[in-house]
């Protein structure tokens, strides 16, 4: 019983701390002549750091899909697997108003008239309104379900897409999209596009048909800058898989964003070269930044899950390389000295290795765990120095 108070008291606290940063907003949109109302939520970070900027997801279908969006896009940013983002849902419910926000033409499979508007709604009125108005970074997704699934693939058609990301819950596609999409992807040459779509049993016959032909089309892709996941979930039910859905698309999306897992380092840094290796770290971090607004140091963890191959390749030639790097990064650290200290030993110059791990060694507080295993590094060069003597002075 107590675990049970204490499990509601947590959730009601984390309810309560969501709701603070959510912000119901009216819109007069002169596209749609009419009132339209927003949730907006706001990372709490937002005001406290005035110079950083969040990427920003647009959700359609907002009273059934926003909620779920916002608690794991903050689940995902505690864990440091996606950035905080600025989340914008866009009620479309009320009166039914999806079934004409969302609307196409059986003949071509285009938007139709109100389709249309709603297009020029969100492409111009809508991002040009939350551009001026929030700090937000180059990077775009949007999200829809069933009908307005089909509608966010406009964005992607067009000749230059207004989205990154794509999150296609399980969509109504129009009868000539799948082709659009193929004919899109072969031409595409911008900047990478995420593309997420899934299935199940629970659809339909004629939409799962249609999902699965347009999965045929799109896996076979040849463009290296479409990025594409397809999920099926056969045995779950077309509710229960938004839930599945969306936190399986974030990892897809901003897999960049996260810590260097074993499958990149399998896949994508293995068989580089040390130089190759600092390189591919260095640019992951560069491409978070510009896309994601995410001013991140490199992770320390990132940096250990490269060490092997500057270690055991090419004789270690990339040790001093790499603790430069790290003491850019982390000058309060000593593993930069380390590396640095280990370089040198390596090459037998004794008394600039004494001279780093003097350095780490002096960083380290007199409590902390790992200094008498540090500390035998200077006991280990002064012994090729000068025999057994060992002065014991230094330590003190």
């Amino acid at each position: 019983m107590k675990n049970l108070c204490l499990l509601v008291l947590t959730f009601l606290v984390s309810f309560s701390t969501l709701s603070q940063n959510i912000q119901l907003k009216k819109f007069n949109s002169v596209e749609l002549n009419n009132d339209r109302y927003l949730k907006v939520y706001i990372p709490p970070s937002y005001e406290t750091d005035s110079t950083k900027l969040y990427p920003l997801t647009i959700i359609l279908d907002a009273e059934y899909l926003f909620d779920v969006y916002v608690g794991n896009a903050i689940l995902f940013a505690k864990k440091e697997k996606a950035p905080e983002q600025i989340i914008v849902g866009i009620n479309q419910n009320y009166y039914n108003e999806r079934y004409e926000d969302c609307s196409y033409l059986k003949e071509n499979s285009l938007p139709t008239q109100q389709g249309e508007a709603f297009y020029r709604f969100i492409r111009s009125e809508l991002l040009e309104y939350l551009d001026e108005n929030y700090r937000i970074s180059p990077f775009k997704t949007i999200v829809g379900n069933t009908l307005t699934a089909n509608f966010i693939n406009y964005f992607l058609v067009e000749e230059y897409p207004g989205f990154n990301a794509f999150i296609n819950i399980n969509p109504y596609y129009a009868m000539d999209m799948p082709a659009m999409l193929q004919n899109k992807i072969q031409q595409n040459s911008s900047e990478n596009i995420y593309y997420y779509l899934c299935n199940g049993k629970y659809n339909v016959e004629k939409w799962e048909n249609t999902i699965n032909t347009t999965n045929g089309l799109l896996e076979n892709s040849k463009n290296s800058s479409f990025n594409y996941k397809f999920d099926v979930f056969n045995n779950s039910t077309k509710t229960a898989s938004i839930g599945q859905s969306i936190p399986s698309a974030l990892a897809f999306i901003f897999d960049l964003y996260s810590a260097i897992s074993k499958e990149e380092f399998e896949k994508k840094i293995k068989h580089l070269s040390p130089p190759d290796a600092i390189a591919y770290l260095e640019n992951k971090y560069v491409e978070i930044d510009y896309l994601f607004g995410s001013n991140l140091k490199i992770r320390e963890r990132d940096i250990f899950a490269i060490e092997p191959i500057i270690i055991d390749k090419e004789n270690g030639d990339y040790l001093k390389n790499f603790g430069e790097m790290i003491n850019n990064l982390y000058k309060e650290s000593p593993i930069g000295d380390y590396y640095i200290g280990r370089y040198y030993e390596t090459g037998n110059k004794l008394k600039l290795a004494l001279r780093y791990y003097k350095s780490g060694y002096m960083k380290l507080h007199e409590d902390d765990p790992n200094s008498d295993g540090y500390y035998e590094n200077i006991e280990r060069v002064l012994k090729k120095r000068n025999g057994t003597y060992i002065d014991s002075t230094i330590k003190n």
